[in-house]
């Protein structure tokens, strides 16, 4: 029997074992409808990028969604089909004109939101169609979306985080933690033979092979990505890097 991928090991060993007690709560916009929310909180996430806003509906319910930059405590937020633009108020991308910066953007109609999520993200409404609404996401990739998927108006906060230096090795190491991740990692150039197929020979000779993954596989060139089911949605590709 050959020896476990890592995720294998992530099933069952402690090591890539989230801490779910340490989140307040997933990022997931409101179900509510024509309706005004208040932010109660701003609150620190480990395994958010971007921090989250708590919101209180008028029946006592709270939901946390990805804050909007500029979003304070105490704010007012819209959620329904006549609001107006302004940063943080959720509505239906037929609602939205062209050229507006948005986030959280609903897939399908009631996920939740499941695209340009992270600090600092933001996608842009290109144009409207019969049925759908044309969106520019951050990778430049263009999708057409149904036009009863739902947004938030802005870009969200956090940008610039990714700038900040991490300092210590613990701090890496506690991110990582957080998202599941392993840190650190050891090169196979580094390892023994056994363990690798770089392994082994004299300093940091890799054995006159290209990159391959501990388990033979070609880590350069090679397609492994599976096509998702919202591919369909794409109507042009990123650019390819020079």
């Amino acid at each position: 029997m050959g020896k476990r991928t890592r995720s294998q090991r992530k099933g069952s060993s402690p090591r890539y074992r989230v801490s779910s007690h340490r989140f307040p709560g997933a990022n997931r916009l409101p179900s509510v409808k024509d309706e005004v929310v208040e932010v109660v909180d701003l609150v620190h996430s480990p395994i958010h990028t971007a921090p989250l806003a708590k919101l209180k509906s008028k029946d006592g319910k709270e939901t946390f969604v990805a804050a909007t930059d500029g979003m304070s405590v105490g704010q007012q937020v819209a959620v329904g089909e006549n609001i107006t633009l302004k940063p943080g108020n959720i509505t239906t991308l037929k609602n939205i004109p062209e050229g507006t910066l948005v986030n959280n953007i609903e897939l399908k109609p009631g996920d939740g939101g499941k695209i340009a999520r992270s600090a600092g993200n933001s996608a842009l409404v290109e144009t409207h169609l019969e049925g759908k609404v044309r969106i520019k996401l951050p990778s430049g990739k263009s999708k057409d979306l149904r036009s009863s998927c739902r947004a938030t108006i802005g870009v969200l906060a956090g940008h610039g985080r990714s700038e900040m230096p991490l300092r210590t090795a613990g701090a890496a190491h506690y991110r990582a933690k957080a998202k599941g991740k392993a840190y650190p990692t050891v090169s196979g150039v580094k390892m023994n033979p056994v363990d690798h197929p770089h392994g082994g020979g004299e300093g940091k000779t890799s054995g006159g092979r290209s990159p391959v993954s501990p388990w033979g596989q070609s880590a350069k060139g090679l397609k492994t990505r599976r096509p998702k089911r919202s591919d369909k949605l794409i109507i042009t590709r990123r650019k390819k890097r020079k």
